[in-house]
């Protein structure tokens, strides 16, 4: 590959090609910091990626990855990943070439006898095959003192060599190269979940332009440009439709595996997949910020930021070596010397040692977990935003929810119009809809469609003076007249004499039956009553109910709402606790109560919640597809409407946990035992790589379990 200078830019992101284990990502990312131009540098092995600040040149990025043979390319190249067969690749060749002298060196020793000349030149060749890159780095570290796994086994091997154990150092070549091989194909499986998400969006687009319709890249699509999107087709864009209507497939985004009717104005996703009617639609974002692009951006970043278990593991890692390699040394020279062992059979003991030491599985142990469920989440519509959160997600006790929009269907309807006196129905209810026009609240948008449904000439309504009252409602001039709409608390407040006791109950009737009231009125009377209700999920009742089986011990619904109507709501879904008619900053101080007693999750629309979910231990967003807020804010997004993926990121989330500890607890249980097993002098060469490999093949097979934790 010539010379290719990177921009000027400080900030530059490339894939990676060719990773084979956590431990040689850490060395290309030390290697690159070292080149001249760049100033820091950071590898993401769970997505394979590089991101460097400076300037450098691929070239000079691939001699800094030539140890390990890495192809590096421009993130934004569209170009996908080679995908070579298992048994194509150069490692697996060699592996193979290896195993078949260890086979002839074997048999030859059977033959001509164990030590003949020909069988140790067969077990050398077998050796240099199988080992020729292994020791090219273990060799280079070594010389570095930079003890990893590529120290410790070149070690080991050269002296099984040097003490005549040429079998034991072949097949310990043979094995560990296996053991590679695995724990590099398992974290490539764990990557298609990623990858398969990379592959939703299609790479071109049919545009019309004028009376002709184009079949362009998407790199080259712009913002306005109208997409034409024919029956079974993918969606490459996100957008808003313009003409026709058809049913999409939003399962790449969403995780809905119902079809989602789309007609004029609604918002459509790229990935997604259109499956009746022509639909034309306006492009809304450009290919870099589309919702799929975002989330494969998140998803992979989520796979970089260490959990608490892969940060435990680093540093245990840390000190581990270097400790494995003195206690080999003095295994090696302290019974010879001072205890008069022999020296061969201390040297072999301390070699054991070295094999069984290195730290494969425990370094893979928690990565292969993380990246495996987070691609799963993502796959089932779950945005899990790094392995911090997904271990957080597991350990939550208290859960507290937002009423309107994720109990609810956030979509209220007016059930009720109460005139009490002043102008007639149509009039007060248009007075009603022409303040609420200015207003971002759920309930107004309820008041203004029922306003368009009976009075014709809303447009009319001269309104000045719009003003906000955080929490309580609005006021405005109109026709020259202030009025006020809001919670009877504003009207409480307000009125000289506060609302008449008559009128109280008939505002608690109606609150009794789970719907909200407002007032609309002057600063002297109340001129009518207006009752929304907001229809409650289906699935509300049965997500609080799987998440008490789950454990959770209570559950609190926070509502601006009234407390009647909470009340009415709380009880329908069978909630814990109901704390209603909190301001932003009261649902925020609930929060930090509610940690005082462990755990807390917070769920919520994403904006108007947004300072309880940064509060909280743990902030869950409904909705978050094409919600910028949403991606950005939470720690967790659902990304559909659908309450039911709650429990099943929880049930995810406790069984990556259990997982983890499962596969640190085995990969060190296994090192003790084999360990254990010098002081009879029971461990062999073999028997100790074998124990390493096994240990890394279990722990990687327990890791991609989580690919069947299913919704």
């Amino acid at each position: 590959m010539g010379m290719s200078s990177v921009t000027t830019e400080s900030k530059n992101i490339y894939r990676v090609q060719g990773f084979t284990c956590a431990g040689c990502a850490a060395k290309f990312e030390k290697n690159v910091k070292e080149l001249p131009g760049v100033e820091d540098a950071q590898v993401n092995f769970g997505a394979s990626k590089l991101t460097v600040y400076g300037e450098t040149s691929i070239d000079n990025l691939e001699k800094a990855g030539a140890f390990e043979g890495l192809k590096i390319y421009p993130e934004k190249q569209q170009r996908a990943l080679e995908k070579e067969p298992f048994w194509k690749k150069k490692t697996t060749r060699t592996t193979a070439v290896s195993a078949l002298f260890l086979l002839a060196g074997w048999l030859a020793g059977e033959y001509y006898g164990e030590g003949s000349s020909s069988s140790v030149l067969l077990y050398l060749v077998s050796i240099c095959i199988g080992g020729y890159s292994l020791f090219r780095k273990g060799i280079r570290n070594l010389v570095r003192l930079d003890f990893d796994m590529s120290t410790l086994m070149t070690v080991a091997i050269l002296g099984a060599a040097a003490i005549g154990e040429w079998g034991e150092g072949a097949t310990v070549v043979f094995l560990f190269a296996i053991s590679e091989a695995l724990e590099s194909y398992s974290m490539e499986k764990a990557r298609q979940s990623i990858r398969s998400l990379m592959e939703i969006a299609p790479k071109e687009a049919t545009i019309r332009r004028g009376d002709t319709d184009l079949q362009i890249p998407v790199g080259d699509i712009q913002i306005g440009d109208i997409m034409i999107v024919k029956p079974g087709q993918k969606i490459a864009m996100d957008g808003i439709v313009i003409g026709g209507k058809s049913t999409v497939n939003q399962a790449a985004i969403t995780g809905e595996s119902i079809p989602v009717k789309k007609e004029l104005e609604d918002d459509v996703f790229a990935g997604t997949l259109n499956e009746e009617g022509l639909l034309e639609v306006k492009v809304t974002k450009r290919v870099e910020d589309t919702t799929i692009s975002k989330i494969i951006h998140l998803v992979e970043e989520a796979q970089a930021e260490k959990a608490p278990s892969q940060a435990f593991v680093d540093r245990f890692a840390k000190y581990y070596t270097p400790a494995i390699m003195i206690l080999a040394l003095g295994i090696i020279v302290i019974p010879p010397l001072f205890l008069g062992g022999d020296w061969g059979e201390w040297v072999y003991r301390g070699l054991a040692v070295l094999v069984v030491g290195c730290p494969c599985a425990l370094v893979i142990s928690t990565p292969v977990s993380i990246v495996t469920a987070i691609g799963n989440a993502a796959k089932n519509g779950v945005l899990i935003k790094g392995g911090l959160h997904l271990e957080e997600a597991a350990n939550l006790s208290i859960i507290a929810f937002d009423k309107t929009g994720t109990l609810t269907k956030g979509v209220p309807t007016v059930t009720d119009f109460v005139r009490i006196q002043g102008p007639e129905d149509k009039e007060l209810l248009a007075i009603a809809a022409a303040i609420e026009k200015g207003s971002q609240h759920p309930l107004a948008s309820a008041i203004v469609r029922k306003a368009d449904q009976h009075v014709s000439d809303i447009a009319n309504w001269k309104v000045d003076e719009f003003t906000s009252i955080t929490g309580k409602g609005a006021k405005a001039v109109v026709n020259d007249q202030l009025y006020f709409i809001g919670s009877p608390r504003l009207f409480q407040e307000l009125l000289p004499n506060g609302i008449d006791t008559g009128l109280n109950e008939s505002i608690e009737l109606l609150q009794l039956q789970g719907k909200t009231v407002m007032v609309l009125g002057t600063e002297k009377e109340v001129m009518a009553l207006i009752a929304v209700a907001d229809e409650i999920r289906t699935s509300s009742k049965e997500v609080i109910q799987k998440l008490r089986s789950l454990g959770i011990t209570k559950t609190v619904m926070l509502t601006g709402d009234n407390r009647a109507t909470g009340e009415a709501i709380g009880e329908q879904v069978d909630i814990h606790e109901v704390k209603a008619e909190l301001l932003p900053e009261q649902k925020l101080q609930a929060i930090k109560e509610l940690k005082t007693n462990g755990k807390v999750a917070m769920v919520g629309d994403g904006v108007n919640d947004a300072p309880a979910l940064a509060v909280a231990d743990l902030g869950i967003a409904m909705g978050g597809a094409g919600t910028d807020v949403a991606l950005e804010t939470a720690d967790i997004a659902l990304m559909g409407d659908d309450l039911s993926k709650l429990p099943f990121t929880i049930s995810l989330s406790r069984k990556t946990l259990t997982i983890i500890k499962q596969n640190i607890a085995f990969a060190l249980l296994i090192k003790l035992v084999a360990l254990l097993l010098i002081v009879p002098g029971w461990l062999t060469l073999w028997i100790a790589i074998f124990a390493d490999m096994g240990a890394t093949l279990i722990v990687m097979l327990n890791g991609m379990r989580l690919l069947r934790v299913k919704r």
